[in-house]
């Protein structure tokens, strides 16, 4: 049997029955670690499939087994995620959120039906292969600590042993039919950063009686942002942002507190400490200085994500015997995170992307907007380039 073959013939035929479930899951979304109807949506579609080893791990996932001949030569597992987001979806489509206020704005939807459809087809290979397939449904993602986090605690990484990992993520800048591999350090970790900055507040017109929060936090915020023009490696990836400022005072009134929560990312652990050490000195010192004082916390978040090189260069490379040279691209360094990068700290893994732009249909939103939606199309490269890649790691 030429498994190439098959699998793409596979992927055309299951495409309208994919892009139905994938519009069933984003019509209803749930938010991350409360995917109980999507878990058990997802193992509904398992059973039907005929796959009966199925386990519960960090409370709504789901990890499933494909035993093929000789199932202990070597196990790849594949990844999906399923949760949402908090992000009312304005999109005029039959599949629109039916949960007020909560959207699947970044894939997952897409994720998960790829991955169902990537297991229907090789349960009906699994008498093609050696080895074993291992299904990881993730819940999650979007919300520390990392649903991966969680999994690998409760062992999803045994029980068998996994060998390698992938997984793949929508990508809004490229076009459907493309997808796109980078070896080596790909995405940032990140922190959360929250801040309090007290000072004494009182009326506007009399500011020598108080001690001004919104000043101290003016010369914090310059200041802050030294930690990557002056103290980072400049060929070290850095981003210090802060989105949220909130001072609740008036024309006339100096608030008490002013209140900031910010993200820190890079792509180097030692550097990463020490930005954190930094940022606190700086903060403590300026309050300090100015007759204040600050509460700075920083929430540890993902760690960066490498992708192995030589598996992600033979993924590449599997790619390019499945889809043609021209479909698949070169990746640049992402600075947003992906809890995908516990698993790559762990086994050798490849995170990869999937393309799903149509600008002629004017499916061009990023994700983590209320209008993203995707080129149904993309999911028949999803499903097929899964199913493809799990048989060329475990012919190894």
């Amino acid at each position: 049997m030429d498994l190439k073959e098959h699998i793409r013939k596979a992927s055309s035929d299951l495409l309208s029955s994919v892009t139905q479930l994938r519009r069933q899951l984003h019509a209803n979304p749930e938010l991350s670690f409360k995917e109980f109807k999507t878990a058990a949506f997802v193992e509904e579609e398992l059973k039907a499939i005929g796959i009966s080893s199925i386990q519960t791990l960090a409370n709504t996932g789901r990890v499933a087994l494909i035993e093929g001949k000789n199932p202990g030569k070597r196990v790849v597992a594949l990844r999906a995620d399923m949760d949402a987001l908090p992000i009312t979806e304005q999109n005029e489509v039959p599949y629109k959120s039916c949960n007020e206020g909560v959207m699947h704005a970044c894939g997952h939807d897409v994720h998960t039906s790829s991955l169902l459809g990537a297991a229907r087809i090789l349960f009906s290979l699994r008498d093609h292969f050696e080895g074993t397939v291992k299904l990881v449904f993730q819940p999650g993602e979007e919300k520390l600590p990392g649903g991966a986090s969680l999994m690998i605690k409760e062992g999803v990484l045994k029980n068998p042993g996994v060998h390698t990992m992938l997984g793949q993520h929508v990508m809004p800048l490229l076009p459907a039919g493309k997808v796109g591999f980078r070896p080596g350090l790909y995405m940032a970790s990140t922190d959360e950063i929250y801040v309090t900055v007290k000072g004494k507040g009182g009326h506007g017109a009399m500011p020598h009686f108080n001690i001004d929060p919104v000043m101290i936090t003016a010369q914090m915020l310059t200041a802050l942002q030294q930690v990557v023009s002056r103290h980072a490696n400049p060929t070290i990836p850095s981003v210090l942002s802060f989105g949220k400022v909130i001072a609740n005072g008036a024309t006339n009134v100096i608030p008490n507190e002013v209140y900031l929560e910010g993200t820190f990312r890079t792509l180097d652990e030692k550097w990463r400490a020490e930005a954190h050490r930094l940022m606190v000195k700086i903060a403590t010192g300026i309050a300090e200085s100015m007759g204040g004082s600050v509460d700075f916390k920083i929430m540890k978040g993902y760690p960066f994500l490498k992708n192995d090189e030589v598996l992600t260069k033979t993924a590449k490379q599997n790619a390019i015997d499945y889809l043609g040279a021209e479909q698949v691209v070169d990746l640049d360094i992402w600075m947003a995170a992906e809890d995908f990068s516990f698993y790559s700290q762990e086994v050798p893994s490849c995170f990869y992307r999937l393309g799903t732009r149509n600008e002629a249909r004017g499916i061009v939103s990023s994700v983590h907007t209320p209008t993203f939606d995707i080129d149904e199309s993309a999911l028949e490269i999803g499903m097929g380039l899964m199913a493809w890649q799990a048989v060329c790691e475990l012919s190894k």
